[in-house]
């Protein structure tokens, strides 16, 4: 029998939402231990036995554009980042979707102000923006949606090639100083860009390494394979990625698409296990898991991210 992985990737925003159902599955799941990286974990549970896991931002690119003759591709995500006395700090809400217009603007001119031919900027049918770098470039970053709220400092890329990562990070920084889309993005009252948050590196793929499970939602790894629209009625491992904030007004139709459906299966014997992981915590329930009566009182589900 398989196991299904369910990754919540929200924060707590000002004044959350009780989530009663997801809190009943956090009270009475078991803590498991958790991996340093929950993508590797999850992948793992869903790939065929001799399959690598690829870059992140490779398999983003290639599922939406194929293969992209480059050396080295990395997301580039549009953050808003504050500085403070002694620190930079990513704001909560600080991962930036642009709109169509705005990321075909940045990558036009991107290309045309970096016209070295180091890299460039493109930007894909998702709206995801990704820089394609002429040379090989390694380094170990992190994603943007584990440093929301919180200092950047460690949180910089790292490792032998880490220096020219930042070197290009900060010369976007002061490209994006006053440029036309932030000046129109405040002159609306929306959060202007501080930068491209550079993350997910790797070469470039030419295809994509089989799945013996299937996956759904959204995230950028896993996305790169075509979705499941709805929880699956198959004896599959499968990995769901919820970015909606428990409790929010698009979290009640997610439940019912994801979480339902995959307590049903858990019941009925189909699943032998369902892992929750959200913060930095692992939990997993197996069947029998709502006859735990001792277990504690359903606490919220944003205390569960501290």
């Amino acid at each position: 029998m398989s196991r299904i992985y369910i990754r919540l990737n929200a924060l707590a925003g000002p004044s959350p939402t009780r989530a009663p159902l997801l809190e009943r599955m956090l009270a009475r799941a078991e803590p498991i231990p958790a991996g340093a990286d929950w993508r590797r974990q999850a992948f793992e549970q869903v790939a065929t036995p001799s399959a690598e896991m690829p870059a992140i931002a490779a398999a983003a690119l290639y599922g939406e554009l194929g293969f992209i003759d480059g050396a080295a591709v990395f997301i580039a995500s549009p953050v808003h980042c504050v500085a403070g006395m002694v620190s930079v700090r990513m704001s909560a809400d600080g991962v930036i979707l642009l709109d169509p217009s705005e990321a075909s603007r940045l990558a036009q001119e991107f290309n045309r102000d970096f016209a070295d031919g180091a890299q460039r900027l493109i930007v894909a049918p998702s709206g995801r923006l990704f820089v394609v770098l002429a040379s090989a470039l390694t380094a170990s970053t992190h994603d943007p949606l584990a440093v929301r709220g919180r200092d950047i400092g460690t949180f910089l890329p790292e490792g032998a090639d880490a220096p020219r990562l930042r070197r290009l990070t900060s010369e976007i920084e002061m490209w994006l100083f006053e440029h036309p889309v932030n000046r129109a993005r405040i002159a609306r009252g929306a959060l202007p860009l501080t930068g491209l948050w550079l993350w997910g590196g790797g070469a470039p793929l030419a295809s994509l390494p089989p799945l013996a499970g299937w996956t759904g939602g959204e995230d950028a790894l896993f996305g790169a394979w075509p979705p499941c629209p709805s929880f699956p009625q198959l004896h599959q491992p499968g990995v769901i990625v919820l970015d909606a904030e428990p409790g929010s007004a698009s979290w009640q139709g997610l439940q019912d698409t994801w979480l339902v459906p995959a307590l049903a299966a858990l019941r009925s014997g189909r699943i032998r296990r369902l892992e929750l992981g959200i913060g930095a915590q692992s939990l997993a329930l197996r069947a029998g898991w709502s006859l735990r009566f001792w277990r504690p009182h359903a606490r919220p589900w944003w205390e569960y991210l501290q």
